[in-house]
């Protein structure tokens, strides 16, 4: 790789950085995509779910290991829920290795290039243009670009770098992938209780011949100990413990779960995607769907500003306030999740369950719950559900407040 100018060049190939670099190709400016790794969609630490929405942006379905209609829902005393229609997808579970080579083959078919086993050692702002020296197999090189985006995860290297800020929360979570599991077709399994998922849930979401399990939680309510403790607790608790005993681990992963939109995503010929802008969803910990919004809402306005000849800190800033709808659904969804679940003891937990477990309120759920926007449900049930009201206080502030 010689010394190159390019339009935009792109830290990171994981799912939005290749969907980025295919939305810019799109408009015609000249792509540089960066990978620290051999090859694209090793590691993963993420569990594999692409909702309806992100996946018909890349038509992806040939990476689909299980298509996933419904959701058996579990809380801390054993109390069960089973929502979902068979006919209706909710979300899809992907080999994440293929779903990323995928999105980054688009982005190539388009004309971007792509430099595997290089990674950004440093960069300066120019003039006119960012240089940025990056490590490859062949030594260093410099390169320069109008616009440095960084799609490189949760502690990425392009934040840092220019101090745009932290994630409101970083979450860690663990997760072992597994054969034998005893789950429902199509369903995935939520869990939860302050034993095995402190303030959060944990997971088991089938994925083809195999059914990825984990948890996840704030580093601050672990106390002493960690994920995987958490994760021995839920596979040992005498409740749902039949349905682990013929599990046989195969592989795991550990990983941060960045959540809460940083400050400042956007500065001066420098922007930054996805888990590295803070975009994971509160409820869920999902990544890609909110990142391939990202990239929707600001690449034609990023592409603008290049062809002018304008990514000033003023210009930059008022291009991020195109975000503020986004921020403020996050945040109202970080509220939501408060109130129903990090804030919740076990015991209000189960009283939230057994309202959930009402027939009328099933169909509710399954009529217009949705995995990606929890909120016109929650504003539906405190409207119509008394009980509820009573019982969640909190959620009805944050859902019309915050």
């Amino acid at each position: 790789m010689t010394a190159t100018e390019y339009d935009v060049i792109i830290v990171g190939a994981g799912p939005v950085g290749g969907y980025l670099g295919r939305r810019f190709r799109e408009h015609g400016v000249s792509v540089l995509i960066l990978e620290e790794h051999s090859e694209i969609g090793r590691p993963f630490q993420c569990a594999g779910l692409v909702n309806p929405a992100a996946m018909e942006k890349v038509d992806a379905y040939d990476t689909v290991l299980t298509r996933i209609w419904g959701a058996r829902m579990h809380s801390p005393s054993g109390i069960e829920l089973e929502i979902g229609q068979r006919e209706r997808v909710r979300t899809w579970s992907v080999c994440r290795k293929l779903f990323d080579e995928t999105v980054v083959r688009q982005a190539l078919e388009l004309g971007a290039d792509l430099s595997l086993s290089t990674k950004p050692i440093d960069a300066e702002k120019k003039e006119n243009c960012v240089e940025v020296t990056v490590s490859t197999p062949n030594g260093e090189r410099k390169i320069s670009c109008a616009l440095l985006c960084g799609a490189d995860g949760a502690h990425s290297w392009v934040r840092r770098k220019f101090r745009l800020g932290r994630p409101k929360e970083m979450m860690i979570g663990f997760q072992i992938e597994v054969t034998g599991y005893s789950g429902s077709d199509g369903r995935l399994d939520v869990y939860t209780g302050e034993d095995i998922a402190p303030g959060f849930f944990a997971w088991a979401i089938p994925s083809g011949e195999t059914t990825r399990i984990g948890t996840w939680t704030r580093p601050d309510r672990i106390n002493d100990g960690d994920c995987e403790d958490l994760l021995n607790t839920l596979l040992s608790k005498e409740i749902w413990k039949e349905r682990f005993s013929d599990c046989r681990e195969i592989g795991r992963y550990c990983g941060p779960i960045p959540s809460g939109m940083i400050a400042n995503p956007l500065a001066e010929r420098i922007a930054v995607f996805g888990d590295a802008a803070g975009l994971c969803k509160p409820t869920t910990g999902g990544g890609i769907g909110k990142g391939f919004e990202q990239v929707d809402l600001l690449v034609p306005q990023l592409v603008n500003a290049i062809r002018q000849g304008n990514l000033s800190t003023s210009r930059m800033k008022e291009i991020s306030n195109e975000l503020m709808p986004l921020r403020k659904k996050l945040n109202r969804s970080k509220a939501l999740r408060d109130a129903f679940l990090t804030e919740s003891s076990d015991d209000e937990l189960d009283k939230v369950f057994a309202i959930w477990s009402r027939p009328e309120v099933i169909l509710m759920i399954d009529e217009i719950g949705e995995i990606e926007n929890p909120l016109p449900l929650g504003l539906r049930m405190l409207k119509e559900i008394p009980e509820f009201r009573k019982l969640t206080r909190k959620a009805a502030k944050a859902l019309i407040w915050g």
